[in-house]
């Protein structure tokens, strides 16, 4: 397990670290105070709130098959988590599909990329050869971190709202 990193941003110490199954009520109030159009660009479509279910999926991270990295903040005695990147195996293990969402009071500080850059670290060394991301094309906030990545884009031949990412390790 590696051990929790932390930055400053925007004044605030910033802890990165592994994300634990016991992080469900912190991950289901962190996209429950989402705005709509970041829970829709994280989503692909309109999400309130995760199930029981759901967050368990997202939560029990196994370190190979998926990974998960959360951004999280002290509020007194909480943690609170501000921002997550995890990525899961397709068809192909060496394959992932990977996603980053940050909090809209944290976004444009340079988190997503600190989050992106901890899981594609990883990702790299556990044998995955390329990540991509499917998104909406109204993205602008990915659009932005996908060029700063060095991924290419394509459009989706699925949808024409999405596009795809893609960053070979």
């Amino acid at each position: 397990m590696q051990t929790a990193t932390d930055h400053t941003i925007a004044g605030h110490r910033v802890t990165i670290r592994q994300l634990h199954p016991s992080d469900t009520q912190i991950e289901a109030e962190f996209v429950r105070t989402l705005s709509d159009e970041t829970r829709r660009f994280r989503f692909l479509g309109a999400v309130k709130e995760l199930s029981a279910t759901e967050l368990h999926r997202l939560c029990n991270i196994d370190g190979q098959h998926n990974m998960a990295f959360v951004a999280t903040v002290r509020e007194g005695d909480c943690e609170r988590e501000v921002g997550v990147s995890r990525y899961a195996h397709g068809s192909k293990p060496e394959v992932c599909e990977m996603a980053v969402t940050v909090a809209d009071a944290w976004q444009h500080k340079g988190l997503g990329r600190l989050l992106a850059q901890q899981l594609i670290d990883y990702a790299r060394s556990h044998g995955v050869t390329q990540l991509y991301s499917v998104d909406l094309a109204d993205n602008t906030a990915m659009q932005h971190l996908a060029h700063d990545l060095g991924m290419t884009v394509r459009r989706s031949l699925d949808d024409p709202t999405q596009v795809i990412y893609s960053l070979p390790l």
